[in-house]
């Protein structure tokens, strides 16, 4: 004897997975990365750049940049260009096109600001940084805390 259906069972068991079957692909997100730099009072700093580059070097989509919290001290100027990745980067010396973002501060201001960014990569996954900045006196000589990575000039809107 085979038993009866239970549109109970059945009717659970479809709520329990409506979440997943709903959400399809969804885009991979990465942890938060909080990273720290210091710039002059008026001054531009890059703090983020990323290339169209694959994991295997081809050149994929325009990764894209949203800042998610914005300074309340400052401006943030986003750019789009081509450059040369240095002959130290993962795929070195390849030419591609860049998003990047730099900041200025307010005329005179000095103290803490914060910005949040969301980095879609070529890949598709999501990644979040949050972008400490000390900002201390114009004149003074303030340059970045953290390693630098994406390595070229930090003091202008230059890529």
């Amino acid at each position: 004897m085979t038993s009866p259906f239970r549109p109970t069972l059945a009717l659970a068991v479809l709520l329990a997975a409506g979440p997943v079957l709903a959400a399809g692909p969804a885009l991979a997100q990465t942890a938060a990365k909080v990273r720290e730099h210091s710039v002059a009072s008026g001054k531009q700093v890059r703090l983020v750049m990323v290339p169209n580059l694959k994991k295997d070097c081809s050149l994929g989509p325009q990764p894209e940049l949203k800042v998610t919290s914005p300074p309340k001290n400052g401006a943030l100027i986003q750019r789009a260009g081509k450059v040369k990745t240095p002959a130290t980067y993962r795929c070195p010396n390849a030419e591609a096109n860049v998003q990047a973002l730099f900041y200025e501060s307010k005329a005179g201001f000095t103290g803490s600001d914060e910005v949040t960014v969301e980095i879609k990569g070529t890949d598709g996954n999501v990644s979040t940084q949050t972008i400490k900045l000390t900002v201390g006196a114009a004149g003074t000589k303030e340059g970045p805390k953290d390693s630098g990575k994406d390595g070229a000039k930090k003091d202008s809107t230059d890529l």
